[in-house]
Formats: C-alpha cells, sequence, structure tokens
C-alpha cells in the first residue's frame, strides 16, 4: 500500500508541476540557471568516462572477436553500436541520476526543512511547479546534448585507442564505424534520453519537495532519489528498448 501511496502523491505532484508557469520571464531565466548547474557542470565528468569507456569497450572487443570467421572491422562497428545504443544514453544517464539527482533532492530538500517551500505556499506561488518544473525543461533540452558528446568522445576514446595501440589496424576500425550507420540507433538513444531526464528530475524533485524532519532526513530523501531514479532508468530501459528495436 506504500508503494501505492507514493505512486499516487507523484502523479498528484505531477499535476502541480506540469502546470503553465505564473512568469514565464522568470521561468526562462531559472531554466538557463538550471541548464548550467545541471547539465553544463557534468560536461566534466560525462566527458572523462566517454573517453575511457570508449577505449575499454575496443580493448575488449578486440580479444573477444578473436576469430578467423570475424572480420576485424566489427571491433569499430561493436564500439560504435555499444556506445549508441547503450553506454552513452543509459550509463551516463545512470551517472547523472547520481550527480544531479541527489543535487536536486538536497536543495529542495532543505528549502522544504528550512519552510522555504511553505513561504511561497503562502504568498499564492505553485511552489512544485516553480521548483520542479524549470529543472525538468533543463535536463530535457541539456541532457541530450550530454549524451551526444558523450557518443562522440567514446568513439573517439575508441579511435585513440587504435591510434595509439597495435591491437588493430587504424583503418579497418575506421570503416567498422562507419559500416551500415543507421540514423534511428541514434534516434532511439535521444528518446530514451529524454525519458531518462523527467525521470531523474522528477523522482529527486518528488523526494525533495516531500522532505520532513532536518538536515539528516534531506540526505536520507537525497540517497532515495538516486536509488529509485536509477532503478527506474533501468526499468524503462528494458521496455523503450522493447518497444522501439523489437
Amino acid at each position: 500500500m506504500n508503494l501505492f501511496f507514493h505512486i499516487g502523491r507523484y502523479f498528484g505532484l505531477m499535476q502541480r508541476v506540469l502546470a503553465i508557469p505564473e512568469r514565464s520571464s522568470v521561468f526562462r531565466r531559472q531554466v538557463i540557471v538550471e541548464i548550467d548547474n545541471l547539465g553544463i557542470d557534468s560536461l566534466g565528468i560525462v566527458a572523462i568516462i566517454s573517453v575511457f569507456m570508449g577505449g575499454v569497450v575496443t580493448i575488449q572487443t578486440v580479444f573477444n572477436v578473436d576469430h578467423p570467421l570475424m572480420p576485424i572491422y566489427a571491433v569499430g562497428f561493436t564500439t560504435r553500436q555499444s556506445i549508441i545504443l547503450e553506454f552513452a544514453p543509459t550509463i551516463i544517464s545512470l551517472i547523472l541520476a547520481g550527480k544531479v539527482g541527489s543535487r536536486i533532492a538536497s536543495e529542495i530538500g532543505s528549502m522544504r526543512v528550512t519552510e522555504q517551500i511553505d513561504a511561497l505556499e503562502v504568498m499564492g506561488v505553485n511552489s512544485a511547479c516553480f521548483l520542479i518544473l524549470p529543472k525538468i525543461f533543463a535536463a530535457v533540452i541539456i541532457n541530450p546534448v550530454l549524451v551526444v558528446i558523450s557518443m562522440f568522445l567514446g568513439i573517439f576514446g575508441g579511435w585513440l585507442v587504435a591510434a595509439l595501440t597495435d591491437i588493430l589496424p587504424l583503418s579497418h576500425f575506421v570503416y567498422g564505424i562507419l559500416f551500415e550507420f543507421s540514423q534511428y540507433d541514434v534516434t532511439y538513444a535521444m528518446i530514451k534520453t529524454l525519458v531518462f531526464a523527467f525521470l531523474i528530475t522528477s523522482i529527486s524533485g518528488y523526494f525533495g519537495f516531500y522532505t520532513k524532519g532536518g538536515a539528516l532526513d534531506v540526505g536520507n530523501s537525497s540517497t532515495k532519489a538516486v536509488v529509485f531514479s536509477s532503478i527506474f532508468i533501468i526499468f524503462f530501459n528494458l521496455v523503450l528498448t522493447q518497444i522501439l528495436l523489437a
């Protein structure tokens, strides 16, 4: 019953969040601020992880397709598909759930326990829309950009390994990257990214908004936000893969 309570309260909160902003100029400014806080600040960790993971995927693929019937360009093809279809949209979203989700939950939770949200309600402001909707918009805008950058840097990391080592010819790796490229793969990844961006911000906002107690409870809400965001990302990853690729 506790699960159904949280599901019902979550959708009730989303009904308040997805309302028309009362002051569009303030909303636009806040979205820009959140793009910087939630997206631009995450660019460094996304870049580092993407480059190294691209290199790791390439090395692992080389040593797992060592078969006379398997063409060597399959390494580049497998690296590209792994990064575009799964690593960039899903793994990066899980990383953002940890970094961004905890930030959102702790920020809103701190406002709740210090009664700032209550003050907004007294002034007649739709606090749920005012605090959470700009974060959702910002994530939906900037997360696909981060994922595209991750795709590029992941493939670049694989290319760098091929260029700096002798584990496979560079020309074969590049040919594999270009082999039978489908634009739909990127479209599929972007659809997943948009869904994941909404899940991260809305779930984190939910746990932060309904925080009760003090500083310790803010930390608990932040932990729950990361855990449940990650769970729902994995679940919807399965669902969307079945729908979009089956």
